[in-house]
């Protein structure tokens, strides 16, 4: 039976079976990942903050924002190639995205500043409510991570990276996907099913994490569970911000 199937590209259970070998006497926790998770999470806050006060300041943090995209981008795959580096690249990944969330959010309440004020922390806030129920609906066995549950959002979450990916090619040519960027009905509509496969996400990687765990994976792996679910969150965060800018076009 395949335990570590998960729509999240960074938590496999290749990824977890080839550290295995490579296993010492410190092991894997929970409580360790989610440490590491935590000093992740204020590494991304710090940068974050320096790139919103830098555009209210008037810097045009346009190249700050493709090149932490670009950086984030380069350290992700070199983490997935290679765990035993998380935890030297997981924190700088934190910070490059920091850059790019900071930049990309600042852009979203200066473009929403009078007709939805506020929505750069009203995101934080749903991503964080989403995070938290998703953590309990997981920890009471509310939803569970069966085969098939995993299969489902394996596949929706690969269909959604090959929308996106097929959006920025046509992008390069002029042409726009109306789901993605227009707030009609079907546009938000489809950041509600993105925003939900997003948020199902977190169900698998916190079993992967738990199976890493019970695996007796090495303890660098905790930072690597710690970059997965960075990265499932960061998503998270992004389309509910998308979502909530389209809700403000419609009003």
């Amino acid at each position: 039976m395949d335990l570590f199937k998960s729509g999240n590209p960074t938590l496999s259970e290749k990824m977890f079976d080839k550290s295995i070998g490579l296993q010492n006497a410190d092991a894997m926790t929970e409580k360790g990942t989610l440490n590491k998770f935590g000093l992740m999470m204020l590494l991304l806050i710090a940068s974050a903050s320096l790139t919103w006060k830098a555009f209210y300041e008037n810097v045009n943090v346009g190249p700050w924002i493709m090149g932490s995209a670009i950086v984030g981008l380069i350290l992700a795959f070199a983490i997935i190639f290679k765990q035993q580096w998380a935890a030297f690249l997981a924190p700088v990944y934190a910070l490059a995205e920091g850059v790019f969330v900071g930049g990309i959010s600042a852009y979203y309440s200066a473009a929403f500043a009078k007709t939805a004020p506020g929505i750069v922390m009203q995101a934080v806030g749903l991503t964080f409510g989403v995070v938290i129920a998703m953590f309990l609906l997981y920890k009471f066995q509310v939803i569970r991570a069966t085969e098939k549950f995993k299969s489902i959002i394996f596949i929706a979450t690969a269909g959604i990276a090959v929308f996106y990916l097929l959006s920025w090619i046509l992008g390069m040519f002029g042409v726009t996907m109306p789901l993605i960027h227009q707030s009609t009905t079907m546009g938000i509509v489809f950041s509600l099913i993105v925003v939900a496969i997003a948020a199902l996400n977190l169900i698998l990687d916190f079993d992967m994490i738990e199976q890493g765990v019970k695996r007796g994976a090495p303890k660098y792996m905790e930072w690597y569970g710690a970059f997965g679910l960075m990265v499932t969150i960061i998503w998270l965060y992004l389309e509910i911000l998308r979502l909530l800018a389209k809700l403000s076009d419609r009003k």
